[in-house]
């Protein structure tokens, strides 16, 4: 099969424009062309006034070597790779039998891979979540908005699917990927009824409304290969014997026996991280961000990047990715940006306000929202490696008190916080966050640096996207969990530093950002897990029993 690149062809074109293209392409009659599928399919958008389709396309013609030949050394014509997935081992009878079973601590995007590619292998895991399953967890997310009544242990944060259940849903990554693990996870995703689209188009998302029925088809997946879930169980200590993990301790005082445990919690466990630190596994303080949910019209981010092709379906609802660099040395960029979607409230503890954004695949809300934010390093929080939650739950709280003291969280007109003036009512931009918002000034809601640099950046990121610094958009506070404030680091071999056995995974880790790149290093962990199991150190060896390709 040929991989064809860079194909591009007008917006509007017909059906029969990709078979042109590619005859045109490889200089053949129709006679020798097989058959295609789409591999990709973006958009340049660099001209607005002459916006074009991108392709990649894969393609089955006659004599496929004559043509290879042809066009050696045309980068633009290439072998196509092949993008199957191959499990690196098999679970031996033995093990399949036996009561020390892997454990997954976690049922995010990781967790959620870890432990379908654990049942895939036939090695049966264990995975314990600390919240509820989606459908309950999603009513109680909903009594936070509604009511102002949060569930500690359910929430945006933690439940089955992890905090990305609550997002727009992106899955696309920057991320290294030689051995295609993305597309894996892609696969497993459109066989949970995900929709067939995000195989090929750029820059795939699903939205959470989908993602909550994609999670209990993964999760009856699993469990019909022999995994085992057990939700609102709580890991709150872990059994170590001389630098071995042994087993898992649960809230309710059980303890489940394993020397291989998972730990896939996310970058809000902040207890988790507590009793690991107690527990002397070796983790340290890592940057993250701080900042704001910055909300705007739809249509205006439609406008200024899609000119008079704003609007067009194939297009959807415009996103943009913005950096200033600050005069006082500070990064600002957009983080996690939510076409046509919501500001939400996103805090899993008592008194602390956190925002975050979320779309439903439509992406059709009248907003659209982006985290406006400030790179910080543990120099702004020295001495201790857990110095960076203790600063965001400082934040937080701040949030909770400017808002009010109720879960409204703190906002100002961009206009009015560019100028330094207190904001005193909304004008065209009306926010999405609920249970609602307060203004106000937002300058003492984070440090003066932060402050700062976001004064500065918002009318550069404005000669970027005319109209961004428009006085009524919103800004809403804060965004403090960006990432995780910690590193849990691991060795070669994906195993903690200093406790064998434990097998630090995906964003709370530190080694993830975001849906895809987690469900990727959830598949890495998993091989790391089962090479462990079967003692095999070939990459892709082991005993090969049982189905390899799912």
């Amino acid at each position: 099969m040929l991989r064809l690149t860079q194909v591009h062809l007008p917006l509007d074109h017909a059906d029969s424009a990709i078979t042109d293209a590619i005859l045109a392409r490889l200089q053949i009659g129709q006679d020798r062309l097989i058959d295609y599928t789409i591999f990709r399919r973006g958009y340049d958008a660099r001209k607005r006034s002459a916006i074009t389709l991108v392709y990649t396309l894969d393609v089955n013609v006659k004599d496929e070597a004559a043509l290879l030949l042809k066009f050696k050394g045309v980068p633009d014509i290439v072998v196509a790779p092949d993008t199957t997935y191959q499990f690196v081992t098999q679970a031996p009878a033995a093990l399949v039998d036996a009561a020390r079973r892997p454990v997954v601590i976690g049922t995010g995007p990781c967790g959620i891979f870890a432990g379908l590619i654990l049942a895939q292998m036939g090695f049966r895991p264990i995975i314990l979540e600390r919240g509820k399953a989606v459908r309950e967890r999603t009513k109680d997310t909903w009594d936070l908005w509604r009511k102002r009544e949060l569930h500690p242990e359910s929430n945006v944060q933690f439940g089955e699917g992890g905090a990305g259940t609550f997002s727009d849903g992106k899955l696309h990554s920057q991320i290294k990927d030689p051995k295609h693990y993305g597309r894996k996870v892609l696969t497993e995703f459109v066989k949970a009824y995900a929709p067939p689209e995000i195989l090929y188009v750029s820059k795939p998302h699903i939205g959470t409304f989908r993602l909550v029925k994609m999670l209990q088809e993964m999760r009856a997946t699993i469990e019909s290969l022999g995994g085992e879930f057990r939700f609102q169980s709580k890991v709150v200590d872990l059994d170590i014997d001389k630098e071995q993990v042994r087993g898992v301790v649960l809230a309710g005082g059980e303890t489940i026996a394993t020397d291989h445990v998972v730990l896939a919690v996310g970058h809000s466990a902040r207890d988790t991280f507590q009793m690991l630190y107690e527990r002397g596994v070796y983790l340290e303080a890592k940057p993250f961000s701080i900042g704001f949910r910055a909300e705007h019209p739809q249509s205006l981010i439609d406008r200024a990047r899609f000119g008079n092709f704003a609007g067009h379906p194939l297009l959807g609802a415009a996103d943009y990715k913005l950096v200033h660099h600050a005069k006082n040395g500070r990064s600002v960029y957009s983080f996690c940006m939510c076409p046509g979607g919501t500001v939400v409230a996103a805090t899993s503890e008592p008194g602390r306000v956190v925002t975050n954004g979320m779309s439903q695949y439509s992406r059709n809300e009248r907003n659209a929202n982006s985290g406006i934010v400030v790179g910080i390093t543990p120099d702004d929080y020295p001495g201790h490696p857990l110095a960076g939650i203790a600063f965001q739950r400082e934040l937080e709280s701040r949030a909770y008190v400017l808002g009010g003291s109720n879960y409204d969280a703190p906002g100002q007109l961009v206009g009015d916080f560019i100028a330094g003036t207190a904001s005193t009512e909304f004008g065209s931009v009306q926010p999405s966050y609920k249970p609602g918002v307060r203004l106000g000034d937002l300058g003492p809601s984070l440090p003066e640096y932060a402050i700062e640099a976001i004064r500065e950046a918002l009318p550069a990121f404005d000669r970027q996207i005319k109209g961004y610094a428009m006085r009524d958009a919103v800004l809403t506070g804060v965004e403090t969990r960006t990432s995780s404030p910690v590193r849990i680091k691991r060795q070669d071999n994906f195993q903690s530093m200093n406790t064998k056995g434990l097998f630090p995974a995906g964003e709370g880790a530190g080694y993830a950002g975001g849906i895809l790149s987690a469900a990727v290093d959830g598949i890495k962990v998993a091989e790391a897990v089962a090479l462990s199991m079967t003692g095999s150190t070939d990459a892709h060896g082991g005993a090969h029993a049982g189905p390899q390709t799912y």
